[in-house]
């Protein structure tokens, strides 16, 4: 199924049952007073998670939904059906914005998560209700309230811990393969990777975690050029970066140093705070390189950047070292969980 993580979605609840306006009618009892019943409640629409989604894509071909009008009153003082509510499937990690007022209604970010996103409307009242010492035989009622009516902008947002980025062909998709599960396109050529892809790592019982695999970003790509730009969004969940970097190009003439700075200089553009975030160098493809060669090239890139984060040379197709990275990041990450847990909580601001 095609990759989706964008979706514009008309929702309107039911509208609620009027009230009915009548009397009592039976032999003997000419004068009957007010029996008319209320109308029942609109259906309101809710969100929900759903951890066996992971796009949009349903919503290219659904973009309107209603929930059910509430059914109006009747004699005898029998109140109308209320109308059935409606759940609508999400996929984890969606954003859900009211395209009139931009504002953020929900983060859609747990299993089984639900937000309502569409108020019912208020039942009408039968003329039962308008009786008094004054009005014995009422002949008012009251109509139900629409539905509230809303255009919702859903924004996908993968949840992962850790997130890969870099060049393409940098080898992000080969190391995914290597260490999890995943399957991701491989190819020798550019842009192979189309759209996020998650793989989970596991090393050992209760120690995994999910990583996430963009397209590769070029320069100028913060002004839309290439693929990558349109999906680093899905990395501003993510605990840790890992900068895959190729450091035996084809073409001698590309310095890994400066591939390195353009990359962060199309985060910075991007997102102040994605900029900020951890990020690990992951020095690829050493399998092509002596073991002189190697130590030299690292050198000299951790040099020119005078870099301070952890720096790990790896080769994504014959495993070198990819399982002593997995385990450091598992750390990061056990150390990163037990931190959060002491502070006190505070909400997502996607604007960030």
């Amino acid at each position: 199924m095609k990759f989706i993580d964008e979706a514009t979605i008309t929702v309107e609840a039911g509208k609620g049952g009027n009230g009915c306006v009548s009397f009592r009618r039976e032999k003997y009892i000419p004068k009957g007073g007010p029996d008319g019943g209320d109308g029942g409640d609109g259906g309101s629409i809710f969100l929900v998670a759903d951890n066996d989604l992971n796009t949009l894509a349903d919503f290219r071909f659904k973009r309107s939904y209603k929930a059910e009008n509430g059914q109006g009153g009747m004699g005898k003082n029998c109140t109308g059906k209320g109308g059935d509510d409606l759940y609508i499937k999400v996929p984890i990690g969606t954003l859900v914005h009211d395209t009139e007022t931009k504002e953020l209604i929900g983060d859609i970010n747990e299993v089984g998560k639900v937000l309502k996103v569409a108020q019912g409307g208020f039942h009408g009242l039968g003329n039962t209700r308008f009786k008094s010492s004054v009005n014995q035989a009422p002949r008012q009622n009251s109509p139900g309230t629409p539905g509230e009516r809303r255009v919702l902008a859903l924004e996908l947002q993968v949840l992962a811990d850790v997130g890969l980025l870099g060049m393409p062909n940098a080898g992000k998709s080969t190391f995914i393969r290597s260490v999890s599960a995943a399957k991701p396109k491989v190819a020798d050529y550019p842009f192979t990777t189309l759209y996020p892809n998650l793989g989970v790592v596991r090393l050992g019982e209760n120690n995994s975690f999910v990583i996430a695999d963009i397209p590769g970003l070029i320069e100028g790509a913060a002004e839309g050029a290439g693929l990558g730009i349109q999906f680093l969004k899905h990395l501003s969940r993510t605990g840790l970066l890992l900068h895959v970097v190729d450091i035996a190009p084809l073409d001698p003439s590309i310095d890994a140093a400066e591939e390195i700075k353009k990359i962060a200089n199309e985060l910075s553009k991007f997102s102040k705070k994605l900029a900020t975030q951890p990020r690990w160098l992951v020095l690829n493809k050493t399998d092509l390189l002596t073991d002189e060669d190697e130590k030299r090239i690292v050198d000299e890139i951790t040099s020119t950047l005078s870099w301070q984060e952890p720096v790990f040379a790896i080769s994504a197709i014959s495993g070198k070292n990819t399982d002593k990275l997995c385990q450091a990041i598992m750390r990061y990450l056990n150390e990163s969980r037990e931190t959060d847990d002491e502070k006190p909580d505070t909400p997502y601001n996607p604007a960030e």
